[in-house]
């Protein structure tokens, strides 16, 4: 868990995937659409991804990936993002967190 914290709050935008995963491509391609440029950690390519997995199920996101932090703050996963952004607010959060300028 502190390998997640540690992580999620090193840039603006952190995103936690696989490198199989179709919806965390999508929800990576959102994040650079807006202009956002995020830290992205594959687990199935980190040392210590596995545990990084549990933690982050441990902080309620089921599926694991993608998990996504915007400011050091759990936003969610897939479903959230595209929620917040669909309801016009994720811009907002990325322009607050400093991850974009508008």
């Amino acid at each position: 868990m502190e390998r997640v914290r540690d992580l999620a709050c090193k840039k603006a935008v952190v995103i936690f995937t696989k490198s199989s995963c179709f919806m965390c491509h999508s929800i990576k391609a959102l994040f650079y659409d807006l202009g956002a440029s995020p830290a992205v950690h594959e687990l199935d390519q980190e040392i210590k991804g596995r545990e990084m997995e549990w933690a982050l199920k441990g902080l309620g996101c089921n599926p694991a990936v993608p998990a996504v932090f915007i400011g050091g703050v759990f936003v969610g996963s897939a479903k959230d993002v595209i929620s917040l952004h669909v309801e016009g607010s994720l811009k907002q959060m990325l322009i607050n967190a400093k991850a974009i300028w508008f």
